[in-house]
């Protein structure tokens, strides 16, 4: 019987819900262990990772600990999806390689280029114009290099959803809060960007993962930028952070 995977995860950062998406589809037993970013440079959770990033799991059935979200979803594709549920099998090379470049496209472009259009437009003290347009500029040009591949077809890679497609979910369903726009209009422009979106999205697994997220945020009374509710500026976030202090709300 398969014990669950504990997965280590800061409730409003995208990137451990890939991983959490990825598990559920394939109904590989989980656990979340939902903590304060305050406590992401302590113990225990700095000896599962000495990078200080989420998120980390531990497979009690193999032993195996890791973090980095595209590191980990390889491993679970490899390790629990048997059936091939969410990827393709060896015979189909094309496919199968195909998947891993739209994970890497993925963790080297979409995530990163998301965050920092986020850091920059919501976060960071100074409105840098020519900074915020560079972020903004390519967090587009990504949509529109995915709603050109997807013309005319349902998923990233082949005839069915697989993990590749999964890894988008999480930073897209949040592009709002990366790029100033209304969360309608996110995909606006991107039609299919938009179809291959919702079809994930009004799955069961993402809206059961939505409300432990949801849940996990208010247990931690936390704003969707990360920080806790009525925290005036990131900066006076970190420097309560740095002196131990207690970086709840106090009403």
């Amino acid at each position: 019987m398969t014990k669950p995977i504990r997965v280590w995860l800061t409730p409003t950062i995208p990137n451990p819900w890939k991983v959490v998406l990825v598990l559920d589809e394939l109904q590989v037993p989980y656990e979340i262990v939902s903590f304060r970013f305050d406590d992401i440079k302590k113990e225990p959770f700095i000896k599962l990772n000495p990078n200080a990033s989420v998120p980390a799991i531990e497979d009690p059935n193999t032993g195996v600990i890791l973090w980095e979200s595209g590191a980990i979803v390889t491993y679970i594709i490899e390790q629990y999806d048997k059936n091939l549920t969410l990827t393709y099998p060896d015979e189909r090379l094309q496919d199968k390689h195909a998947l891993n470049q739209w994970l890497h496209f993925q963790m080297s472009l979409q995530g990163p280029f998301f965050h920092q259009a986020g850091w920059f437009n919501f976060l960071h003290p100074e409105k840098i114009q020519s900074v915020q347009d560079r972020f903004n500029n390519e967090c587009n040009r990504q949509l529109g290099v995915l709603n050109g591949v997807l013309e005319g077809r349902e998923w990233l890679v082949g005839e069915k959803m697989t993990y590749a497609d999964l890894a988008f979910v999480p930073w897209n369903d949040i592009l709002h809060q990366c790029v100033p726009m209304e969360v309608e209009d996110r995909f606006k422009v991107y039609p299919n960007v938009k179809a291959w979106h919702e079809r994930m999205t009004s799955r069961d697994s993402w809206k059961r993962l939505a409300e432990v997220r949801k849940k996990a945020m208010e247990e931690q009374d936390l704003a969707w930028t990360g920080m806790p509710r009525g925290m005036p500026t990131y900066q006076q976030y970190l420097d309560k952070i740095a002196k131990g202090e207690d970086t709840r709300a106090n009403d």
